[in-house]
């Protein structure tokens, strides 16, 4: 692996997409940023990492996050930063997109969730996905690996999934989830997450017309 490369994971809630993503990186033996933005972000800034954990891909603006600037927000859209008065959500998107930029300068790694598809969307070595399950596939799983309550799933489903296409279209204008926003689609009940894991590596290795498993 002498060029660096990027893969990119958008998914569905409950579809297994940050397990694929860790299983992807595990076997490429690079790493794997997801939670670990938010700790990495928070260290880059000097800024609380609850403060990252409360906007965490969702596009509005968060009290909690005008409470640990100790800072007085404005109809709840900004905080004075450096005695300029900024969108909370922006300073915070702009935070993650920096470090998203550079790490992917710096070394080949998995970027699950936060954008990163359209953040990196000008790096030629990127491979862009996008994780979907069917709904009974992502409620047993909800309820089976994640521990939620059965009934309680569908509304976290509806929930989640629209704080991430809100998220999206909020920062790229685009809408999350079209295909037409990536290189491979893949449905995990269809495959399997070892399957899918393959898949992804297959698609990259194809995209950039050589191998990268080491």
């Amino acid at each position: 692996m002498n060029e660096k490369f990027i893969i990119t994971i958008s998914r569905q809630y409950g579809s297994g997409g940050r397990l694929i993503a860790k299983k992807v990186a595990e076997k490429l033996g690079i790493d794997c940023y997801d939670k670990e933005l938010i700790r990495l972000a928070a260290k880059e800034s000097g800024m609380s990492e609850k403060v990252f954990e409360s906007m965490d891909e969702k596009p509005t603006n968060s009290l909690l996050y005008s409470l640990a600037m100790g800072a007085y927000a404005m109809d709840g859209q900004y905080v004075y930063w450096n005695d300029v008065a900024v969108p909370l959500t922006d300073k915070v998107y702009q935070i993650q997109t920096d470090l998203i930029k550079k790490l992917a300068s710096e070394k080949s790694g998995v970027f699950v969730g936060r954008c990163a598809d359209y953040v990196l969307r000008d790096y030629p070595n990127c491979l862009k996905v996008f994780i979907s399950d069917s709904h009974e596939n992502r409620v047993n799983r909800i309820v089976n690996e994640y521990g939620a309550e059965a009934k309680k799933v569908d509304d976290l489903i509806n929930k989640t999934d629209k704080k991430r296409s809100n998220y999206y279209g909020f920062h790229t204008n685009l809408t999350w989830g079209d295909c037409s926003n990536y290189d491979i689609c893949v449905k995990t009940g269809s495959f399997g997450m070892d399957e899918a894991a393959e898949m992804i590596i297959d698609a990259l290795e194809l995209k950039l017309g050589r191998k990268v498993r080491p």
